[in-house]
């Protein structure tokens, strides 16, 4: 196999615990998203903010455990994290160490946010995680792909947002996985914040544990909790695909982050059976079939489906599939990310594992 360009789409900043008490706005400074050692008698270190979820951080940086030390490294905090949680030059040695050339970084702990309740506190939180992530990245830009986080009650101020992080160097950001059920993103309500994304060449992405309804995760269900995950943001394609939303905004790029993607042939012909059977009761009619759209405007970020990308790839095309490392949570396999590759695609054709490890996320960012 030759030595390929590997770039982690879907890779995470772990914020320091007291970045958003130093940087959110100061009339919400006494509510900030904050951490604590101890949850109802738990061990660990947890990360809290008024309704959302608790959960132990130690899970944020449990890249290169074992599943059997994952319930002890839980009981831990930020006193074992990598020095990359402060320190991007530290980052730039991690992705070394890899084999990696660059990543596209989202946040860990403000993912969780958007389950909260109060919607300007959510808002300032993402504004200052935006700040501390544009300073993070800025430190090499070409190898640190920041993208932030973005909150959507207020569609104008969305706006202005995502003009704001895109100046100061983000490359995307965050939108709901799921949003409000009576706020679905076929509504045209929605649509500023679309246009202003496709002008501006912003792709948003729809992640795991981002949406409205807040992290499900029960300590005691932990494994139905996990697989309900890419259920979500499957029911958000189908209303964007069939309400329009590509319709309207052809150059629109929307990422599926940390779903997997091999699910993606079935839901393509799920969509295109139904369309074909259920669409005049609707009185719907789009101009290309529902699997064009995905074809055209989704792009799908994996980890470990290396026995069904193939199939994937063959179904959907090479263009719209990038590998992610997902460093440094539970699921990485840094620091053995080369290692994994070459074993895993070792079947496919060059040009076709170029795109998938690095090419196509270096498109889709504009990474040099």
């Amino acid at each position: 196999m030759a030595a390929h360009r590997i770039i982690s789409a879907d890779s995470h900043f772990v914020e320091p615990p007291t970045m958003w008490a130093e940087r959110i706005d100061a009339k919400f400074r006494d509510r900030a998203p904050h951490t604590q050692q101890g949850y109802k008698g738990r061990p660990g270190e947890w990360f809290m903010c008024e309704n959302i979820q608790p959960v132990q951080v130690g899970g944020f940086f449990g890249s290169g455990k074992s599943s059997e030390e994952l319930p002890e490294h839980l009981k831990k905090g930020f006193e074992v994290a990598p020095k990359s949680v402060w320190d991007p030059a530290e980052r730039l040695k991690e992705q070394d160490r890899d084999g990696v050339s660059a990543e596209g970084l989202y946040t860990s702990m403000g993912m969780l946010l958007f389950g909260l309740d109060d919607a300007e506190l959510r808002a300032a939180s993402f504004t200052a995680f935006n700040d501390w992530a544009a300073e993070y990245c800025s430190y090499e830009p070409k190898r640190l792909i920041g993208l932030g986080a973005i909150t959507l009650e207020d569609i104008p101020a969305g706006v202005k947002e995502l003009e704001r992080i895109a100046a100061k160097g983000l490359r995307g950001t965050l939108v709901w996985g799921s949003p409000p059920e009576d706020a679905l993103y076929s509504d045209p309500v929605y649509d500023p914040f679309w246009a202003a994304a496709q002008d501006l060449n912003m792709p948003l992405s729809l992640h795991i544990l981002t949406g409205r309804g807040g992290n499900r995760f029960s300590r005691r269900r932990v494994l139905y909790g996990y697989m309900r995950l890419p259920q979500e943001i499957q029911l958000t394609l189908a209303d964007m695909v069939t309400g329009g939303v590509f319709e309207r905004f052809p150059k629109l790029r929307i990422v599926s982050a940390e779903n997997d993607v091999s699910w993606l042939p079935h839901f393509m012909y799920r969509l295109d059976h139904a369309y074909d059977r259920l669409r005049h009761i609707e009185g719907l009619t789009l101009s290309m079939l529902p699997s064009e759209y995905i074809k055209r405007n989704i792009w799908a970020t994996f980890q470990f489906e290396t026995s069904n990308v193939e199939f994937t790839r063959q179904a959907v095309g090479t263009e719209q599939i990038m590998w992610s490392s997902d460093y440094p949570h539970t699921d990485s396999p840094w620091p053995r990310s080369r290692e994994f590759i070459a074993g895993a695609f070792e079947d496919m054709r060059e040009d076709d594992i170029a795109k998938i490890v690095g090419g196509n996320a270096a498109e889709l960012y504009g990474i040099a």
